[in-house]
Parts: C-alpha cells; structure tokens; sequence
C-alpha cells in the first residue's frame, strides 16, 4: 500500500469519527425525505394488502381450498375479492400521488427557501 491510499484510507475512518456540521444542504436533504416517506410508506402498505386481497381471490377461485374451508359458489366470491384487490391496487398510485402532490405543496415555501440560500452562496 502506498503513501496515498494510505492517507485516503486514515481519511476515510478518521471522517467516520469526527462530528459533522449540519448545513443547509442536509436540512434540505431531510425536508426532501420527509415529504416523500409518508407516501412511500402508504404506497407499500396499501399495496401489500392489496396484493394479498388479490391472491386470496385467486386461490379461491383456482385451488380447493374452499372445500377445505366450506365456501359454497367459491368461483363468484374469489372472482369478487380477486376484482376488489385488483381495484385497490389500480388506485393505489394516483392514492401516493396525491399524497405525494399535498405533502409537497405543504413544504414547499420551506425547501424553496432554503435551496434559493443554497444557490446564493
């Protein structure tokens, strides 16, 4: 190992250890996460269940697990769930988007000021 890499190598574990400023940059960087989590963490829940919702209906309608569970007519009740978790997962995009669109419009005045701070110097 040489004398650079060594170098790099101390500069990267010391900076590991060493307490950071906190700038503008990361006051804007958590504005940012902040907005967009709500509406990631709906989008994947949501989701979820809607993709379970589906299967459900699926297994019903192509497996014998409703004789195991004494469903009568599985075939119109599977179709059914299948149809409604189908549906919630259609929706569940324009959902996040509009959650998404609210909570960017809640912040923005905040994130607008402080990148115009950035860009000024």
């Amino acid at each position: 190992m040489n004398k650079n890499e060594q170098e790099f190598l101390v500069q990267k574990i010391r900076t590991q250890y060493t307490e950071k400023e906190h700038t503008e940059l990361d006051k804007l960087k958590e504005l940012d996460r902040k907005v967009k989590k709500s509406a990631n963490v709906f989008a994947y829940v949501f989701g979820t269940i809607s993709a379970l919702i589906m299967g459900s209906g699926m297994s019903l309608v192509m497996t014998d697990i409703s004789v195991m569970l004494s469903i009568p007519n599985s075939m119109v009740i599977g179709i059914i769930i299948g149809i409604i978790g189908m549906f919630m997962a259609i929706i569940n995009y324009p959902i996040y988007k509009r959650i998404l669109d609210s909570r960017r419009k809640k912040y923005a005045k905040e994130i607008i000021e402080i990148s115009d701070k950035i860009l000024k110097g």
